[in-house]
């Protein structure tokens, strides 16, 4: 017999469904399938799974339905998981840079409408200039003028098409990496320290922390002022915004000021609120930060370890709570561990959407759930770990000898699953190592510098 319910409490209850229990429901009868296939229920998990479903049509994506969209998505996301190494061109990138190497995507999710792999990236050359590449032909595609004065940071929001830099002089300029001169210029008056650009729900903005610990907010594309608020008595060395962007947390690396959270509604509307609204975590020491993909409110942080002290792990789960007209936030302590019985120093983490926290030693990748129950340890020996790309889909090791070992998170389980290796192509010396490594959907790249001069972009992109 088959079970009738009212539409609408029906839709209710199958909001809080994730995409596989979804399509467990679509098996029980017709009614049950057209509720559980609804544009509704499917948008807003494409909405949780990616911000820029906010912003964007499907006819954008050449898809009929949100349904569609999400496994398209997700397919695309696991191609290189799906690979092998045979699987992907190796191609090297010679570029003028020098020790203090950027290279960051200025393509989105490196796919074209008709779902062709074409990977840009956008670099900071040592002749005070930026271009963009083609890293699937390893041609070059714009370039801006030289600059006055030596460009110290650089970011990129690759949904726009848009790169971020700030000189030596403290000038923030924007370009949108097609025309030869900056979209936007503005000054600061203190030398700036990170710089970020982030699409929020009320639109793109650029985050600056100066060494006199302000947080300053622009707006993109004219950096219009927003906001500035003195956070910190000191320097703001790092910024982690959530995966939503609703959140931001600031770092300094002093022991005595501890690491805070701000919300970022309070940095944007000015109008709505008179000062941000932040909270401190008690949490000293902060090493590493990860916010948990997917769901907004979720940090886990990793405090500094030099023996004999091991390292320690916090999760925190941050609410907003209003008491009158006040609107206050919270962070709360969900779990903590330490690594008792590792003597060697961890040195890069990051957490996947089902709270499994993924920590490298110079020897070892280890997992662990938030409590700290072991989970799985994959040994490194002759090489050695140098860095450590987590992602919502991938975990890829860079080693000391170049080379790249991808894993995958298990769809089902908390787990790692090691997919191959990219060996590296060319003879390495001593000096020479990996300063970044990151991904998208079909390429991975890395820049190497190999001392005292020669630098190079190596691309590894995955054949259509």
């Amino acid at each position: 017999m088959e079970i009738h319910l009212p539409s609408l409490p029906m839709m209710e209850i199958l909001s809080y469904l994730d995409a596989y229990s979804l399509l467990q429901v679509a098996q029980v009868n017709k009614n049950w399938n057209a509720l559980a296939s609804s544009d509704v229920l499917w948008r807003k998990l494409c909405q949780k799974r990616w911000l820029y479903c906010d912003m964007v049509t499907l006819q954008l994506h050449g898809k009929k339905t949100w349904k569609q969209f999400f496994f398209y998505r997700t397919w695309q996301e696991h191609a290189k998981s799906r690979a092998k190494p045979e699987d992907f061109t190796y191609k090297e990138i010679p570029v003028e840079f020098e020790f203090r190497a950027y290279a960051y995507y200025i393509s989105r999710h490196g796919l074209t409408r008709n779902g062709q792999g074409k990977s840009a990236v956008c670099m900071v050359t040592s002749t005070n200039r930026i271009s963009t590449w083609d890293i699937h032909e390893g041609a070059m595609t714009w370039e801006s003028p030289v600059q006055e004065s030596y460009i110290e940071l650089m970011t990129t929001l690759p949904e726009m098409h848009i790169a971020v830099t700030v000189d030596i002089s403290s000038t923030i300029k924007l370009w949108d990496c097609h025309n030869r001169d900056a979209l936007a210029t503005k000054s600061i008056f203190s030398p700036c320290q990170i710089l970020k650009a982030v699409f929020t729900k009320d639109g793109p903005i650029v985050l600056v922390g100066d060494t006199s610990g302000n947080l300053y907010i622009f707006r993109i594309p004219d950096l219009h002022l927003i906001s500035r608020h003195n956070v910190f008595p000191y320097a703001i060395d790092e910024l982690h915004c959530s995966p939503q962007n609703k959140w931001v947390l600031l770092i300094i690396r002093n022991p005595q000021v501890l690491t805070k959270v701000v919300y970022m509604s309070s940095l944007l509307r000015t109008s709505e609120f008179s000062d941000p609204v932040s909270t401190s975590l008690k949490f000293p020491l902060c090493q590493g930060v990860f916010w948990t993909p997917r769901r907004e409110d979720r940090i886990t942080l990793m405090a500094r370890n030099a023996p004999p002290r091991p390292a320690k792990f916090g999760t925190f789960d941050m609410k907003l709570e209003e008491i009158g007209n006040k609107v206050t936030v919270q962070g709360h302590l969900v779990a903590s561990f330490s690594l008792q019985d590792y003597k060697e120093r961890a040195e890069w983490m990051g957490v996947s959407e089902k709270d499994t926290i993924v920590c490298s030693t110079g020897s070892s990748l280890l997992l662990f759930d938030m409590n700290g129950l072991r989970l799985q340890t994959f040994q490194y020996c002759p090489e050695q770990i140098f860095r450590l790309w987590v992602d919502p889909v991938h975990v890829i090791v860079t080693c000391n000898d170049g080379s790249l070992d991808i894993y995958a998170w298990e769809e089902r389980s908390p787990l790692l699953r090691k997919c191959y290796r990219l060996q590296n192509r060319r003879y390495l010396l001593p000096s020479s190592f990996i300063n970044n490594a990151l991904c998208d959907d079909v390429s991975i790249i890395g820049v190497m510098i190999s001392s005292p001069s020669f630098c190079y972009l190596m691309a590894y992109t995955l054949n259509s």
